[in-house]
């Protein structure tokens, strides 16, 4: 339990309310929830009393839900006479709070960015050749895709580098359209292409490219304002009537793996077109 050192004493529920900025409802709830028990319950009347020393759980309670903290993990800080346990679950739980927070100031900058026409390079035709590549294809939503690329990408080029295999292009993915239509995902695939050896290797199972014709529109900066420049290549494309189906493709000239400075990241996104002159 938090300790403390002043003398206690017995207040109402009301006066500990007042005491901990919890409303009398919070309070019967936590107590429900086993994260803060009265120091008394008449035994008649049912009425909860507590002490003063127990004003910094409380508080501590109020911060952390303040913070979102899942009820479970703060019974678990309440609940430890082990600081590094307190401190251990805290520090977890700031970790994912920053990361929201990071996640929603990239939201906020994107909302702003809306107000001006979307920036990104000048529309390009060519054609893709077809090619082996090293991948993994997963069904995937939107919400499960970004730490999956993540992962799947360390991954691949761990396995790519450890098996002595040379990279002959950018690394890439593929997008059916199903993962951006159906809110239950669709089907997406990361890939490396490489010149894969005769003999066998511990690798995941190679992916045959299809070769394609495309127009292609290259984002510089952040991927998670990629969205812009689907917005104009795509525009571009309909525009025109040109689209085809068939999965859209990214590849990463620059990206993450190569820099953390995202102003220098380059994705270049292809999209099926039919063949033109």
């Amino acid at each position: 339990m938090i300790s403390h050192t002043d003398p206690v004493t017995i207040v109402s529920i009301g006066s500990f309310s007042r005491m901990t900025y919890l409303s009398i409802k919070a309070l019967r709830h936590y107590h429900e929830m086993g994260l803060l028990e009265p120091a008394q319950i008449d035994p008649t009347s049912g009425y909860r009393s507590y002490d003063t020393g127990q004003v910094p759980t409380a508080q501590v309670i109020r911060r952390l839900r303040e913070l979102d903290m899942p009820l479970e993990e703060i019974r678990e800080v309440v609940a430890s006479d082990d600081p590094q346990v307190r401190n251990s679950v805290i520090a977890h739980h700031l970790g994912r709070v920053e990361k929201q927070l990071a996640q929603t100031q990239a939201t906020v900058s994107g909302l702003r960015n809306l107000l001006d026409p979307p920036t990104a390079g000048p529309m390009t035709f060519r054609t893709v050749e077809p090619a082996i590549a090293v991948g993994r294809t997963a069904t995937l939503t939107m919400d499960e895709f970004a730490p999956w690329w993540v992962a799947t990408f360390d991954e691949l080029i761990a396995d790519v580098t450890a098996a002595g295999l040379t990279p002959t292009g950018a690394k890439g993915s593929l997008y059916t359209g199903d993962f951006f239509e159906r809110d239950s995902g669709g089907e997406v695939t990361a890939f490396v292409p490489c010149v894969l050896p005769d003999h066998e290797v511990d690798l995941p199972s190679p992916v045959e490219l299809p070769g394609l014709d495309v127009a292609a529109m290259v984002h510089p900066g952040s991927l998670h304002e990629l969205d812009r420049t689907y917005w104009r290549l795509g525009t571009e494309v309909a525009n025109r009537s040109i689209g085809v189906d068939g999965p859209i493709r990214e590849y990463y000239m620059v990206g993450p793996h190569e820099t953390d400075d995202e102003s220098a990241w380059r994705t270049e996104v292809c999209w099926p077109v039919f063949r033109t002159n």
